[in-house]
């Protein structure tokens, strides 16, 4: 069993500002741990994940990879999160590289077509849409209406950001319309399966798994 990533870097008034470590975020955790086959052969070249918060999960997968020369990206419009993942790596012992943008502003087009591995805890809480793509803690969560704004957003990129044996991770809730995100995916050419699910409280967590289909 691997270890959970030292965050004892962030303290109480850190998680003011970023998101804290939660059950999505662990079920993510335990998802990727059950993965390290899959991604141990995907041997992948470049990861990103997109809005890394805390850094909890890219060093978690980080660590899944090990002594690879995997270039591992990370994303978040919130710059305190940012910082918060550069501190997280740290202190890991991992080299990642942060951007501070939304989604994949500033990846594309450079990097189309060239990461192999993907992988994304979205805003997926219903809220008003006003409250969805703030640039603080709330951009986090806020995922406007059914909790989709930033998911549907997003999925159109995956298609240009992913390399041809490029996986994509996703966590959603039930609340979210899973079904039809894996069938707006499928027609963008992406198969996908349910890789571990959860319930938090009144939640009914997935973590989705898309790859492309076979020609």
């Amino acid at each position: 069993m691997l270890p959970t990533p030292d965050l004892s870097h962030l303290k109480r008034q850190d998680y003011e500002f970023i998101y804290e470590p939660a059950e999505d975020t662990f079920l993510f955790l335990d998802a990727f741990e059950d993965e390290v086959p899959y991604l141990k052969e995907l041997n992948p070249a470049i990861s990103l994940e997109v809005g890394s918060g805390s850094g909890c999960v890219t060093a978690f997968v980080g660590k899944i990879l090990g002594e690879s020369n995997c270039l591992k990206l990370c994303t978040d419009i919130n710059p305190k999160a940012a910082r918060a993942t550069q501190g997280t790596a740290k202190q890991n012992q991992l080299s990642v590289d942060i951007i501070e943008t939304h989604l994949t502003n500033g990846i594309l087009p450079r990097l189309s077509g060239k990461i192999d591995l993907v992988y994304f805890n979205p805003p997926y809480v219903l809220t008003p849409s006003e409250e969805v793509g703030s640039h603080s803690v709330e951009a986090a969560w806020a995922g406007g209406i059914d909790g989709r704004e930033v998911i549907d957003e997003f999925m159109p990129y995956i298609k240009q950001l992913l390399s041809p044996k490029g996986v994509f991770y996703m966590v959603v809730v039930n609340e979210n319309k899973p079904d039809d995100i894996r069938e707006i995916m499928k027609r963008d050419g992406f198969e996908s399966s349910i890789v571990k699910t959860r319930l938090a409280g009144r939640e009914k967590l997935f973590i989705l798994k898309f790859v492309r289909m076979a020609p």
